[in-house]
């Protein structure tokens, strides 16, 4: 296996060609490797000011390899959180982000998302999304905080191996309902809900998947595959 990082001019070509042509109504970032395509991406946002960014720091392996260099990390803190609009990051990707351990429990989670949201401007509204999944136990706990409410979003644990791309779908979801939950009277609130039911519904569905020998993929079309 491996990880083929583009070439940064060419990134910035195809972004430019994305921004002219299309009207952005969200973004989701992902992985990014390197300080080269962070600084790229964030330059390119500065000068796009698309809504809705969504950023999954996506910085550790389930095998516990990291996904981004230390200098990426700099970057991504300095060049690209002051544009998210959301940050969804796991335990050890929190750790990771406040140079600190993962934390172990809620309540520890409760004061790693005060942090967080620390890292995002404080002059307009921004959300942490931070992800429990890696708590211990059968109870699992999400917390979405904009710097004044704290929302709590409990779940039971699904028993699978199939839970390969959890943290990208939800992500994703997030984006891509950001912009259809807009007139709701609690936007935010509401895309993240929808997002994690279609999560959920995803992880409970994987087992009629098989693909590959590994942990497998969700079922993305579970509610449309009969």
């Amino acid at each position: 296996t491996g990880v083929h990082t583009p070439p940064t001019d060419f990134l910035a070509l195809q972004l430019d060609t994305l921004f002219a042509d299309v009207t952005i109504h969200a973004v989701k970032l992902g992985m990014l490797g390197t300080a080269g395509v962070v600084r790229t991406v964030a330059d390119r946002l500065a000068a796009a000011s698309p809504p809705n960014v969504v950023l999954d720091p996506v910085m550790v392996a389930k095998s516990g390899d990291h996904l981004l260099a230390r200098d990426a990390v700099s970057m991504l803190k300095e060049a690209l959180l002051p544009q998210v609009f959301m940050l969804t990051p796991n335990l050890p990707e929190a750790g990771v982000l406040l140079d600190a351990r993962a934390p172990e429990s809620v309540k520890e989670m409760y004061r790693s998302a005060e942090r967080l949201r620390g890292l995002l401007p404080l002059s307009s509204e921004r959300w942490v999304l931070l992800k429990g999944g890696h708590l211990p136990g059968g109870e699992l706990m999400d917390l979405l905080f904009n710097g004044d409410r704290m929302i709590e979003l409990p779940a039971r644990r699904l028993e699978t191996r199939n839970t390969h791309g959890t943290g990208c779908t939800l992500s994703s979801a997030v984006a891509a309902l950001l912009p259809q939950r807009a007139a709701q009277m609690h936007p935010v609130e509401a895309a993240v809900r929808d997002a994690r039911h279609y999560l959920l519904g995803a992880i409970a569905a994987a087992g009629r998947l098989s693909v590959g020998k590994g942990h497998g993929p969700v079922h993305h079309f579970h509610a449309l595959w009969r």
